[in-house]
């Protein structure tokens, strides 16, 4: 009797990647997560990689396997652009959305603008939106940014959210220790010592007030 192989067979190399396919990769992506134009363009970048590096895996010479995928690559743009017109993708709807969700997690302007950047999405597109979505930075900003450095604070039970049985020393060291990690956060140095120095009553009416804006 004969023993069966435990590896089953490879199987076989599909078809380069071409329009249809592309769009197909976009929309389950899409489907999935809210995404940027830059984020879709890279989900379909490493879906035509995937192709070429299984291509060459299964003997096809590299130079062959590049060129085979070059109208793929050449069409990228296009699918984006299409998902875009379909409203799939919309950088300035995902910036505000974004902007919102981590002000209220406690992360500062700076930070917000610095996540922003790295998802790919422009620095005209992402300062209108934390415009749109926090504020003016010297209007209504200031005060969805003290909100923010509020509830940094009270993950760090420091200031206004101090436990009521520590100590002087212990008050102390975690206003200096919230001083220090603000200041590493983003937050002036105004922002964390209007939060730190806050009523516990006036700092969870501020964080309750932006977490509902």
């Amino acid at each position: 009797m004969v023993a069966r192989s435990s590896r089953s067979a490879p199987r076989p190399l599909p078809p380069a990647p071409d329009g249809a396919v592309l769009r197909a990769v976009a929309l389950a992506y899409l489907a999935r997560f809210s995404a940027t134009r830059a984020a879709v363009e890279q989900t379909l970048v490493r879906h035509v990689d995937r192709w070429v590096r299984r291509a060459i895996a299964s003997g096809m010479e590299a130079d062959a396997a590049s060129q085979a995928v070059m109208p793929a690559r050449e069409l990228i743009p296009r699918i984006v652009a299409d998902m875009e017109g379909l409203g799939a993708v919309d950088d300035a709807r995902f910036s505000e959305f974004r902007a919102r969700s981590l002000a209220r997690a406690g992360r500062s302007r700076r930070m917000v603008a610095a996540h922003l950047g790295a998802r790919g999405v422009d620095e005209a597109t992402a300062g209108q939106a934390m415009e749109e979505a926090l504020g003016a930075r010297d209007g209504e900003g200031r005060e969805t940014e003290l909100a923010a450095a509020l509830v940094f604070v009270r993950k760090r039970r420091a200031g206004p959210f101090l436990r009521p049985d520590a100590d002087e020393d212990e008050a102390a060291q975690r206003y200096r220790r919230a001083m220090d990690a603000m200041a590493r956060a983003g937050f002036a140095r105004d922002t964390a010592r209007q939060a730190l120095d806050m009523d516990v009553s006036e700092a969870e009416d501020r964080i309750m007030r932006m977490r509902s804006a």
